[in-house]
C-alpha cells in the first residue's frame, strides 16, 4: 500500500495485473504459510505466540524498509552502493545490540571460541550478499511490489536443498508431505502469476512522475535520474574507473576470509552428496544465466 500511495507502482497497471500482482503475492504467503506449519512438527513446543508475534514485528519493520529502498532506486542510486551503506547500517546494529545485551569482554570470548565456524558464516554472508544483489536490482528495475514477492521463492531452493541435501522430513507422515508440496506447488503459481504480470505503459509513466518529483525533492539532475532508471549512465557522467584504494579493499577483504579460512574445521554433517552436487549445479547455471542477462541489460548501473 505503501509503494502503491507514495511510488505510484500499480498505478494505470488494470485490474489484470493488480489481480496477478496481488493474488500471487497472496498465493505465495498460502504457500509459505503451509511450508512452515510443516516444518513447525520438527521444532519443540514452545512459546509459540511469541514467535508469532516476532514474526509480524518483523513483517512491520521489513515492510517500512522498502521505502528508502524505492526512494533510493527512483533518484537513480546504484544497487552496489546501496548495499554498501545498507551493510555497514546492518553491522553497526547488531554489533551494538551484542555488545549492549552481552557486553563487549563476553561477545569477544564467545567469538574465540566460535573461531572454528566463524569462517562458514562468513561465507553465507557473502553469498547472501550477492542474492541480495540480485534482489536489489529487481526492485530497482521491475518495483517492490513485484520484486520482493519474487525474490522470496528462495524458500523453494531452502526446501529442496532441506529435503534432498539433509534428509529432513524423512519419516514424516504423509500429511507433512502434503503440505509440503502444496505449499512448494503454491508458491510457484504465485510465483509464475507474479512474473508474467509485467508493467504497462501506462504504469511506467507513473513510475516515471514519481522518479521526477523525488529527483526534484532531492535535487537531483532529471538527466541523470532518467539515465538511471534505464540502466545506462548520463551524458555528462564519466566512466567508472579503479583506484589503488579499490584494489587494496579487495585484497584486504580477501585476506580477511584467508585468515578464517585457515582457522577454520569442517563441520560434521550428515548430507547426501548427489543432491548436493545437482542443486549446486543448477544453482550456478543459474547465476550465470541472470548474471549475464542483468550485464547486457543495465552494465551494473
Amino acid at each position: 500500500m505503501t509503494l502503491f500511495l507514495f511510488f505510484n507502482e500499480l498505478r494505470q497497471a488494470g485490474w489484470r495485473r493488480w489481480t496477478a500482482v496481488l493474488g500471487g503475492a497472496l498465493v505465495m504467503c498460502v504457500g509459505a504459510a503451509l511450508l512452515a506449519i510443516a516444518s513447525s512438527t520438527q521444532g519443540p513446543a514452545g512459546h509459540s505466540l511469541r514467535g508469532v508475534w516476532a514474526a509480524l514485528g518483523a513483517g512491520v519493520l521489513w515492510g517500512t524498509m522498502y521505502i528508502p529502498y524505492r526512494k533510493a532506486y527512483l533518484t537513480g542510486m546504484n544497487p552496489l552502493s546501496f548495499v554498501t551503506f545498507f551493510t555497514f547500517g546492518e553491522v553497526g546494529m547488531m554489533s551494538a545490540l551484542a555488545i549492549g545485551y552481552t557486553g563487549l569482554a563476553p561477545l569477544w570470548q564467545e567469538l574465540l571460541s566460535a573461531r572454528g565456524v566463524i569462517f562458514w558464516l562468513m561465507l553465507g554472508g557473502f553469498v547472501w550478499v550477492i542474492g541480495d544483489l540480485f534482489q536489489q536490482y529487481a526492485a530497482k528495475y521491475v518495483g517492490i511490489s513485484r520484486g520482493i514477492p519474487l525474490s522470496n521463492s528462495n524458500q523453494l531452493w531452502g526446501l529442496l536443498w532441506g529435503i534432498f541435501v539433509f534428509g529432513e522430513l524423512h519419516g514424516r507422515s504423509s500429511s507433512t508431505y502434503l503440505q509440503v508440496v502444496g505449499g512448494s506447488l503454491l508458491m510457484m503459481l504465485g510465483v509464475g502469476a507474479v512474473a508474467f504480470s509485467s508493467a504497462a505503459g501506462e504504469e511506467q509513466s507513473r513510475w516515471k512522475e514519481a522518479a521526477q518529483r523525488e529527483g526534484r525533492r532531492y535535487g537531483v539532475s532529471a538527466d541523470y535520474v532518467e539515465a538511471r532508471l534505464d540502466g545506462r549512465q548520463a551524458a555528462d557522467e564519466s566512466a567508472p574507473s579503479r583506484s589503488m584504494w579499490d584494489w587494496l579493499l579487495v585484497a584486504a577483504a580477501t585476506a580477511i576470509f584467508m585468515v578464517f579460512a585457515a582457522m577454520a574445521r569442517v563441520p560434521q554433517l550428515s548430507l547426501h552428496w548427489a543432491p548436493a552436487a545437482l542443486l549446486t549445479a543448477a544453482l550456478l547455471a543459474l547465476l550465470f544465466v541472470c548474471t549475464l542477462a542483468l550485464w547486457r541489460t543495465t552494465r551494473f548501473h
